[in-house]
């Protein structure tokens, strides 16, 4: 075996997000490339009952497809799909509109799997501004969200969140958070990229960036190659150093 099998052998590999259709062949194709872990996206738009659904769907899919997936909860839990030859799967939100008004929901996704869950999906919610909007800042709910997400252990992911909450969840965080999923802004003005000094706060303050392959964002749009999609890692690796960096499909 060479070198570079040997490593991918080893390597526990984690992908930042992945929203799709799932379905085994899905799950094949993740085997097959080694995913060890993965962020799936159960919750955008829908509501406590909807996402509640979405996670019994997904459980069905723990006991289907058995062979291949199991639930991560815990950092052990990635160990044990290493281990498995199995993918992990996070269970995750794009939105914290699943919340409602209700503090005491995040204490119940957590338990049932979420373990990440974006502050809000490129519009306003109950807790903060998305990136598409003027962006008035975290709200004193928002507050409480971050620090019950912080209690229980589920992570603030700040992808498609404006600037200035981005800003407020991550000094307000006790834990690191994350853009899951983004490219730069320096590489292709849009309002779901970020900054350069974006990137370095978030890296500042122990954070996570996964860098995105959805082309539209990319420099060339969707005319973008695996050239472009390389160049954008490249691009935040130099801002903020290769330890925080990693890939969010998307």
């Amino acid at each position: 075996m060479s070198d570079a099998a040997q490593l991918h052998q080893q390597s526990i590999i984690i992908d930042g997000l992945i929203i799709a259709r799932w379905d085994r062949a899905l799950f094949e194709d993740m085997a097959k490339g080694g995913l060890t872990t993965a962020n799936c996206t159960v919750s955008v738009w829908e509501g406590f009952q909807a996402t509640m659904n979405n996670i019994v769907e997904f459980n069905g899919f723990f006991h289907e497809h058995h062979d291949l997936i199991r639930p991560v909860g815990c950092t052990e839990d990635i160990y044990r799909a290493k281990e498995e030859g199995k993918t992990g799967i996070i269970l995750g939100f794009q939105n914290v509109h699943a919340f409602e008004d209700q503090i005491g929901y995040v204490e119940i996704f957590k338990k049932l799997g979420v373990g990440i869950a974006q502050m809000a999906y490129n519009t306003q919610n109950l807790v903060g501004t998305g990136c598409y909007e003027r962006d008035g800042g975290l709200s004193g709910f928002g507050h409480e969200v971050v620090a019950e997400m912080n209690r229980v252990g589920m992570m603030c992911d700040l992808s498609h969140v404006g600037a200035t909450t981005s800003q407020e969840v991550i000094l307000a965080s006790k834990k690191p958070v994350c853009y899951s999923h983004c490219l730069p802004l320096g590489l292709k003005e849009h309002p779901r990229n970020k900054s350069d000094d974006e990137l370095r706060f978030i890296a500042d303050h122990g954070g996570f960036i996964g860098v995105t392959m959805f082309a539209p964002f990319l420099k060339n749009g969707i005319n973008s190659t695996i050239e472009d999609y390389v160049e954008a890692i490249d691009y935040i690796v130099n801002i903020v150093g290769e330890d925080c960096v990693g890939i969010g499909t998307d």
